[in-house]
């Protein structure tokens, strides 16, 4: 919906409401102007050294920057590595959030694995592959860290805790919604690449969850599901893979449908073993089933684990996964199951 007030002499001249202003002079205002008691998802958390929820959080600085959860485990034997997109439609969102932390912080713990969070550029002024190249270079940040190549600028202390922390050759990609769509972006891009130009580093595996996969025509669940959160709407959905994509691209772009025919043969694509989560009342449910069944076909290992009687992203609001016991239970199946894939890969 675009509004025609101006705000401090500047018009606005598009939004997605809540969330994101657009200005004519193209700056962009991300100040959430939602219902204020979804505002405590969205502070930042500060990084500390002293243990709480089971890690240390450090924060890595450099290109791209990082983001590390380190659990206690990590002082006694090296652990797996979450490389980390957080989702947001590549519009909004910032890995330091409170919606993540809750998240990922029980997850690191729980596995245990280090998570690893990228800053990732945000669109409409970085349009996409902005977000893709940024995520494949934290990759090769995480490679350089391995053979012990210091990055500038950077923080040696915290280089050296990953150093010493991380098993690098069990890396898994994990996102978000549409950090789920680089999951997959970022491992086509890496298995491009042979084995020994990622040395010691390998990706072992990755873990997109409900991710932004979409066509230009509704799929049935997009026209019969009614959304239920104001986090995710099929307004909101349109608006951001328009600022996001290509200029003149349509949701049938690669990025956002790579089962479709305007995407890489999935045959060819080199991917390692994927678990894909899927909520039942998400409103773009179908695709990701039809991505998942085209992975299939196209003799992929991947695992599918649908949470039934929740909807998109339901594990990153706090307060429903602390306060009803649906969400709650999926979230616990949730981590379980990454746990579990982990474990085997």
């Amino acid at each position: 919906m675009v509004s025609s007030h101006k705000t401090n002499g500047k018009q606005v001249i598009d939004e997605v409401s809540g969330w994101l202003r657009i200005f004519d002079d193209g700056s962009v205002d991300r100040t959430w102007t939602g219902p204020p008691e979804a505002l405590f998802l969205m502070h930042p958390v500060e990084p500390f050294d002293a243990p709480r929820d089971g890690i240390t959080l450090h924060d890595l600085p450099g290109n791209p920057s990082l983001r590390l959860y380190v659990p206690a485990e990590a002082r006694r034997r090296p652990l797996p590595v979450f490389l980390h997109f957080q989702g947001g439609g590549f519009c909004i969102s910032h890995c330091s959030w409170y919606m993540y932390y809750q998240f990922y912080a029980r997850l690191a713990a729980a596995v245990p694995a280090i998570v690893v969070s990228v800053e990732l550029p945000l669109a409409p002024e970085h349009r996409l592959p902005a977000a893709i190249d940024v995520g494949f270079d934290a990759l090769l940040r995480l490679r350089a860290i391995s053979r012990g190549q210091p990055a500038w600028p950077s923080d040696p202390a915290a280089e050296e805790l990953l150093r010493s922390a991380a098993d690098f050759s069990r890396v898994f990609l994990i996102g978000d919604s549409s950090g789920g769509n680089l999951v997959h972006l970022v491992s086509a891009q890496a298995g491009k690449k042979e084995d020994a130009f990622w040395s010691p580093l390998k990706v072992a595996g990755g873990v997109p969850l409900h991710p932004g996969f979409v066509r230009s025509t509704r799929s049935r669940s997009e026209l019969e599901l009614q959304s239920d959160s104001v986090f995710f709407t099929l307004d909101m959905l349109d608006k951001f893979l328009q600022l996001s994509l290509p200029e003149g691209a349509t949701k049938d772009h690669p990025y956002t449908c790579p089962m479709g025919e305007a995407a890489p043969p999935l045959e060819k694509v080199k991917l390692p073993p994927f678990l894909v989560g899927v909520a039942e009342r998400d409103l773009i449910r179908d695709t990701n089933l039809e991505y998942c069944e085209a992975m299939k076909k196209a003799g992929k290992d991947v695992e599918v684990l649908v949470s039934s009687g929740v909807s998109h992203s339901f594990y990153l609001n706090k307060f429903a996964v602390d306060n009803d016991p649906v969400t709650g239970k999926r979230t616990e199946e949730l981590i379980a199951a990454i746990k579990d894939f982990v474990s085997r890969h």
